[in-house]
Parts: C-alpha cells; structure tokens; sequence
C-alpha cells in the first residue's frame, strides 16, 4: 500500500566505503588560496585536513548506528518515497512536533537536541514540556526519494508533511525549521491545518519594507548591514543553485572532496565559528552531514530545491497578510537574514514567543543545542494543558 509506514534500516555496502576511500585518495586538489583567509572560500589546509580525517579515522557505521537508534521509517506520499525519524517520548501527552532541516543540513541538525525534546525530565527540564519527534528528510534529500519531475517546491513540501503528521496519527501537532525548515514551516503556518497547534522559526524569511528601512532602529540597522553583507559576500551557491543546480551536480555526484567544500563554505560562513568552524562543530560531525549527500547521490537533486522553489515564487511568494498560526522566534545573532520583535508583531498576528540569543548562528540546533531545545519548550508553553 503506498499509504504503509515501513521501517528503514541503514546498512550501507562496504563496497560503496571503499569506492568513497578510493576517490578521496586520489583526490586531485587545486592551488592554494591567495588570501589569507577565507574571503576566497574554504581554505586548501581546511579541506585536506577534513579529507585526512575523512581517510583515517573517520568511522561512517558509529553514525549509521546512531541513525538506526533513533528509528528510521519510508513512506510514499505524492508519489515519492520519504524518509524520516520518529522518536516518541516516553511522556504519552508529549505534543508532537515536526522538525525541518533545511541546506546544507539534514537530519542530524537535531542529534544533539532529541533527547532533551523527548526525555525533558533527564535533561534539565520538566516531563510537562515533552515532545515526540517526526524529523523528515527533504525530498531529494538524504534518504528521502528524488524527484524526478519538476513540482516539489515548498508548498508541496508542506502539504507532504501534513499528510505525513496525519499518516502517523497526529490530530494536534507543532512544527519547527530553519533554513528551508523555516520556509517549509512559514508555509505551514500560513495554510494552517486545522491540525497545526503553532509553529518555531530560528530564521524568518522576509523582507523589510521601504518604510521599516528607513525607520530601522541601530539593531535593525545592524540586521540590514548582515543581510545585505549576505547577500553580497556568502549567496554564490543560492544564486547558482537557483538559477543553474545542473552545473555543479556533476562535481557534487563525481568527487568527495568537492562536495565537502561545497557544504563547508556555509558552515564556515554562515555559523558564530569566530573563524574556526571545528571549534564549533566537530569535523567528525561535518563529515556524518557530508556523508548523508555522498552516499545517497543527493548533491543533484538538494540543489534543484533552490531552483524548484525559485519557478514557484514567480508565481506569488507567500502571503502578504499577517499569519495566525501561534508563532515563536528565536533570531541567533550569527544568522545572516534576522528580523526585531516589531518588524516579526507586523507579520505574524500571534506572536507568543519572541527572543533575540546573545550566541549562535543559522545552524542554531548544532550550534547551540541547549538555548534551542529552551527556545522550542518556551515557544509551546502556550498549548499545554
């Protein structure tokens, strides 16, 4: 039945290892950069260490193990096979809550914060903010199925997530994202299905107003300098990806080390890293991320999300009136495309949590995994019984 909810185990042939050993062992690299820094993209000796580590000491099946662990399942919807996890928590009130990774990401954005989200009480927190888990892969993403057909932008997204929460049983369920997460979860807040309790965002897609401009406040000013910086130092790949995904998706299938460095580059640039990316993630972790688009062949066809998304919005971008859905939003200071709590009161009619970190960047639940899982807990205090 294409409606079965069927369980996935991972377990990669040693074969596809060795092929991926081989190709980083003759990796071919290219000259050094001429800069000091990384204004130029990731560096030579960043890349080769990652690759070193890679070859030598890298350990794919601790993370296969990891992923297994936490309970992976397939099911068909609108025609494509979608992978996610589903962790319950051992609260049976707990509220359900949909979790969207966005680009460069995947599933493992969340390693860190699924057992305070489910397990609360052994973490710090109390048994009454508990959540079961539902943690999807994108299509094309992962191991989600591809698409083979043009359609799956956004919306379809969001109305594929519905169906799942619905297949899985869900009659009152909350929804977080960020990145494309946030786009995905902006969108479900918008078509609020009567299901749909609220929704958390650490990343607000929007864009400011003349006026706002204009009477932008130094913080707001501050906001506008990040992004407009964005946009001109850090967007090559949403440009690319939007406009050409084909070009670089015979790099990105073909060698390791330059699909590495295409995922990097965002790490490095987008997070609060004060210049030194494995200080805060470990490369091990960077590399399980990297693995999650190697194995599955998925550097095509996450890069055709950019594209797929960029022919919808021809066709009207999201709703201009505020949104009602309950909505919470934590900005992370290192998060390029930020909003204040007065330009976020003009968009979203139910503001019911709004809070401005002193740490963190666009991978706020890798990056800091303790004030997100206290952010998502404050942001659905409001649906507690």
């Amino acid at each position: 039945m294409s409606d079965t909810v069927r369980p996935f185990h991972l377990s990669i042939p040693q074969a596809q290892l060795d092929d991926l050993q081989a190709r980083l062992e003759r990796t071919r690299w290219p000259d050094c950069e001429t800069v000091t820094d990384a204004c130029q993209g990731p560096q030579l000796a960043k890349i080769e260490a990652l690759v070193r580590r890679w070859i030598n000491g890298y350990d794919w099946r601790r993370c296969e193990r990891m992923l297994n662990a936490f309970g992976q399942y397939h099911t068909q919807i609108d025609g494509l096979d979608i992978h996610f996890l589903h962790i319950r928590s051992p609260n049976p009130d707990a509220i359900p809550l949909l979790l969207t990774h966005g680009w460069p990401g995947s599933v493992l954005e969340f390693r860190d914060v699924v057992k305070p989200l489910t397990d609360p009480a052994a973490h710090g927190g109390s048994a009454g903010d508990a959540f079961h888990l539902v943690i999807p892969s994108l299509p094309g993403f992962g191991f989600s199925g591809k698409p083979a057909t043009t359609g799956w932008h956004v919306g379809r997204i969001a109305g594929a997530w519905v169906t799942l929460m619905h297949r899985l049983g869900y009659a009152r369920w909350a929804a977080q994202g960020g990145d494309w997460g946030a786009a995905i979860t902006t969108a479900l807040g918008y078509m609020a299905p009567e299901s749909l309790i609220g929704i958390h965002l650490n990343m607000a897609m929007f864009h400011p107003t003349e006026q706002e401009r204009a009477a932008a406040d130094a913080d707001e000013q501050s906001m506008l300098d990040d992004a407009q910086r964005y946009e001109q130092e850090f967007s090559g790949y949403y440009k690319l990806q939007s406009t050409r995904p084909q070009s670089v998706a015979f790099s990105l299938a073909d060698s390791p080390a330059g699909l590495a460095a295409w995922i990097y580059a965002l790490f490095q640039d987008v997070s609060d890293n004060d210049g030194d990316v494995e200080a805060v993630f470990e490369l091990d972790h960077l590399i399980d991320d990297i693995m999650l688009y190697w194995l599955p062949n998925t550097g095509a066809s996450a890069a055709r999300l950019y594209w797929e998304t960029m022919q919808s919005m021809r066709q009207g971008g999201m709703p201009s009136a505020p949104m009602t859905t309950p909505a919470g939003i934590s900005m992370f200071p290192h998060e390029q495309i930020r909003l204040s709590k007065r330009w976020a009161e003009r968009r979203f009619a139910k503001l019911v949590h709004f809070n401005q970190l002193p740490r963190g960047g666009h991978f706020a639940a890798l990056e800091q995994p303790e004030a997100f899982v206290q952010e998502v807990r404050a942001s659905f205090r409001f649906a507690r019984g």
